[in-house]
């Protein structure tokens, strides 16, 4: 199995530099990962570095913590599609999915897929700050919005990725939407077990060293 197809090859520090950016993409095209995920400001830059390579440009919005505008979303979505990303993680907003506005969560989604169009949507929910039930209805609104992947966290909270998350999320989802799983995947054991578990993305910092 090719496992470099699973891997986001991801640099989402607040202090990363343009020769960090610069070698993660020269990694990520050496080892032909599926992306690189990154934070805006280097769309342009990460998208210049990978033309004509097999390596998507992937950025977050409402990143990390899901809680700004929703209009503000859809123009960070927008935006980045112009620098040249080709994947969007977004954050979903956390406290209305707890609140029970299920018909803002959704809309949100389905506006940010809308502004994607042919463009892959990630959803990030968070797993770390929801309950069981709250994950699968999470992941729910996100299917009814037509979202291409739902997404276990930020990295940025309390925890990443658990097993038991990425296989309910799978449950909840089906066989035909993407799962991908992110935050603390740092061996390839560990990886090993969340595509066993359903996943078939993987978001990592460490994808050099899980591929060997």
């Amino acid at each position: 199995m090719e496992y470099n197809r699973y891997i986001d090859h991801t640099l989402l520090a607040q202090d990363a530099t343009k020769e960090q950016i610069e070698k993660l993409c020269l990694e990520a095209k050496e080892n032909h990962f599926a992306s690189v995920c990154i934070n805006p400001s280097y769309i342009n830059l990460a998208s210049k570095l990978l033309t004509g390579s097999d390596v998507k440009v992937c950025t977050v919005v409402g990143f990390p913590l899901g809680a700004t505008l929703m209009a503000s979303k859809i123009s960070e979505t927008k935006y980045a599609l112009l620098e040249g990303a080709d994947e969007i993680d977004m954050v979903i907003n956390i406290g209305r999915l707890k609140d029970h506005d299920d018909d803002y969560v959704r809309t949100e989604i389905a506006e940010l897929k809308k502004a994607c169009q042919d463009k892959i949507l990630k959803v990030i929910i968070e797993c770390c700050l929801l309950t069981d039930e709250e994950k699968v209805r999470a992941c729910k609104l996100a299917k009814e919005a037509h979202a291409d992947f739902v997404k276990t966290s930020t990295g940025f909270s309390k925890w990443g990725a658990k097993v038991e998350d990425v296989k309910l999320m799978r449950e909840t989802v089906g066989p035909d939407m993407g799962v991908k799983a992110a935050g603390g995947i740092r061996d390839k054991d560990t990886m090993l077990k969340m595509i066993e578990a359903g996943a078939n993305r993987i978001g990592t910092s460490h994808g050099v060293e899980l591929i060997k």
